[in-house]
């Protein structure tokens, strides 16, 4: 059951028989640990959710392997989940969780708002999603169905599906690969798209889906084209300056790259001299950090 520190009286007074009598009941707080690596968002969180009394935080961390270690230690009730997380992202950790404590329920706070996230986020078991523009109303609520057994999914998101669905359509008529394609772990996509919209859409969806997957992104396009899949991903509610700053999201202009990739000799440490100095960097660092690398 738990320690007697986590033990709340609660007393109702009763008349019995003309006579002022106290009652009181015992019940143990639901035992919830937040996951976020942004200080102020645990803080939050936390303050938010100790508001109420059948409500204890136990703990905060900012990591997603150290989620696992901490739901495995504490075996939480309730665990608050931010999918960007370092070492290990938000839906990773989820799935270990799932093997190291299943009985934890898991909803997932987060500000992407791509539903294709979000799908795969709910597919890990967890009981809900709240969209972190949204936490200040829906967390409580979020809070409450997910204890009870129901989903809880943003409002905000809820009236994307069919402009999802249309997306998702696009896709699958701009890229149809043959059934009989196999897979490789490292492979190159020919991909042909109908008008600018459409290659905005196809890539900023595959640059969503590899930065939420923990790999870096390098992407080498026209300067109108960086601007538009910018202000995609922001709307779609990636943290593209966080990424960058990280050097996880590196921009190149296709002008300046393609001058350089013609000098195929290596320096020392095994890159070819002609790549940019930025590229070098993210190769470094997704190789420090044991991370793939997207190019396109």
């Amino acid at each position: 059951m738990g320690s007697l520190s986590r033990v709340v009286a609660l007393f109702r007074r009763r008349r019995v028989s003309g006579e002022t009598i106290y009652m009181a009941s015992l019940w143990f707080p639901t035992r919830v640990l937040v996951v976020d690596d942004y200080e102020p968002w645990r803080r939050f969180f936390s303050t938010t959710l100790e508001k109420e009394p059948e409500l204890q935080v136990i703990g905060q961390v900012s990591d997603g392997l150290e989620a696992v270690c901490q739901a495995q230690q504490l075996q939480p009730d309730l665990i608050l989940l931010d999918i960007g997380l370092p070492t290990l992202n938000g839906i990773e950790a989820a799935c270990r969780i799932r093997d190291v404590f299943p009985t934890s329920k898991i909803l997932f706070v987060s500000e992407n708002r791509s539903l294709d996230i979000v799908e795969k986020a709910l597919s890990t078991g967890a009981g809900g999603y709240v969209v972190k523009s949204d936490a200040g109303s829906e967390l409580l609520p979020a809070v409450e169905a997910v204890l009870q057994g129901k989903r809880f999914v943003s409002a905000s998101l809820r009236g994307r599906d069919e402009e999802h669905s249309t997306k998702q359509a696009r896709r699958e008529r701009i890229v149809a690969p043959s059934r009989s394609q196999s897979v490789e772990p490292n492979r190159h996509e020919l991909r042909l798209c109908s008008d600018d919209a459409a290659f905005v859409d196809d890539f900023a969806h595959s640059i969503e889906a590899a930065l939420e997957s923990g790999s870096a992104v390098v992407v080498i396009a026209t300067e109108s084209h960086r601007a538009n899949l910018l202000q995609q991903l922001r709307a779609d509610g990636v943290d593209v300056d966080a990424a960058a700053e990280r050097k996880l999201y590196i921009p190149l202009d296709v002008f300046d790259w393609f001058p350089t990739v013609m000098d195929t000799s290596t320096d020392g440490d095994g890159f070819a001299k002609g790549v940019p100095h930025v590229m070098v960097e993210a190769l470094r660092t997704a190789k420090e950090r044991h991370l793939h690398l997207a190019v396109g």
